[in-house]
């Protein structure tokens, strides 16, 4: 029997050969492995500056918490803050936003794009309105095109949780590229694997000072000499060891991560053109399926995976196609978090408020699930789930 998993492994010799760089190396802690993969991250999606942390979770929470600590005020968040976000994403893209107090503002999510409705974003807006939080879901990016029209002189700015998206691109330009600061995550399931690992990316430069701050105890140990943080540091190696200007954290990655990244980079390119291949002919078995919808692409996604949302006039339920997926070794999971309003245990720790209706985001709750898409070619993968659904 065909094994349809969610995901598969990305490395090689190259990987191996990584970690035992490392090894020999006795250094395991953050340093020149680490800083040559934020080198390399930032030239590859177009971005100044790329800081790599522990994981996607803490990218999204060190973006959230440098924009506290800016001295731009156009940029600065303070409590009470109002963040619009989609209802449907990952746990932590929202709670980096209740750690620091923000009010949250849920958003639908438009049922083709499994992103944003932008018609509903634009009839959330007020004037109390400081950031959106756009989240690019399964490797499709926003239009970020109409998000900024929507937006127009109003004094609000994007942030992008593109997580899921890693090498998506909307008329040539990088997902994670589009707001102030974009976040990822190299999670093994993801489209390159460092272990555990994530990214920040930003052009803004004294964004980034905060950053190297804050994701290392809050000191100035990281930071340039000449820096927008302290403005210039001591000459006195022994005084700036332990000198705290930020309340920070450690959410360093490890060497390893940083070494493996580096090689994981260079295999980007030929990734996402098999994911792209792939996707294709999923497109070409399901997009005329009667019975169920699947997700309509924005710009060129890099396509996670593939989402089955089952339509209203299907003689079947969801529980039925998990059993019949399962039983013939294909592994599927809900659409990330489904329709995240439903957590009312953890929301009862919010200051959030809703704005319209959530049509979408409660029938992809409810009927969605995506299988995955790899790396290498899984045409055979595919064949067998259109086998089974395509009758």
């Amino acid at each position: 029997m065909i094994n349809y998993s969610l995901a598969s492994s990305t490395w090689d010799e190259k990987e191996y050969s990584a970690i035992q760089r490392v090894i020999d190396s006795d250094m395991f802690s953050m340093g020149k492995e680490v800083a040559q993969y934020e080198k390399d991250f930032a030239q590859f999606f177009g971005s100044k500056y790329a800081l790599m942390v522990s994981s996607g979770s803490t990218a999204n929470l060190l973006m959230i918490a440098s924009l506290f600590f800016t001295k731009n005020e156009s940029l600065r968040l303070k409590r009470g803050d109002e963040i619009i976000v989609p209802a449907v994403s990952w746990s932590t893209t929202y709670f980096p936003l209740q750690q620091y107090g923000l009010k949250v503002k849920f958003v639908d999510i438009d049922r083709c794009t499994l992103n944003m409705d932008l018609d509903k974003l634009e009839a959330a807006i007020t004037d109390k309105t400081k950031a959106i939080l756009s989240v690019n879901l399964l490797g499709n990016p926003n239009d970020y095109v109409r998000m900024n029209e929507i937006i127009g002189d109003r004094d609000i700015f994007i942030l992008e949780d593109n997580c899921e998206s890693m090498g998506a691109t909307l008329n040539g330009k990088q997902a994670g590229t589009f707001g102030v600061m974009g976040t990822y995550s190299s999670f093994f399931s993801h489209h390159i694997a460092t272990m555990e690992g994530g990214c920040v990316v930003t052009d803004d430069e004294e964004l980034y000072h905060i950053l190297l701050c804050i994701r290392a105890h809050g000191w100035t140990r990281n930071l340039p000499k000449f820096n927008r943080v302290t403005g210039e540091k001591s000459d006195d190696l022994f005084e700036e060891s332990f000198k705290f200007v930020l309340p920070g954290y450690n959410v360093r990655p490890l060497e390893m991560s940083g070494a493996l990244g580096i090689e994981q980079l260079k295999k980007l390119p030929g990734f996402i053109e098999m994911r792209r291949k792939n996707a294709k002919l999923f497109q070409s078995l399901f997009e005329s399926h009667p019975y169920f919808q699947i997700q309509q692409e924005t710009g060129q996604s890099s396509w996670f995976g593939f989402s089955l949302i089952i339509k209203e006039n299907a003689p079947f339920n969801r529980a039925e196609v998990v059993k019949l997926l399962t039983e013939n070794g294909i592994e599927c999971r809900p659409i990330v978090t489904g329709n995240f309003l439903k957590n009312k245990e953890v929301l009862e720790h919010f200051d959030y408020e809703t704005s319209g209706t959530f049509e979408a985001a409660e029938y992809l709750d409810e009927y969605g699930l995506f299988v995955g898409n790899h790396q290498n070619n899984i045409e055979s993968e595919i064949n067998l789930l259109a086998s089974l659904l395509i009758k």
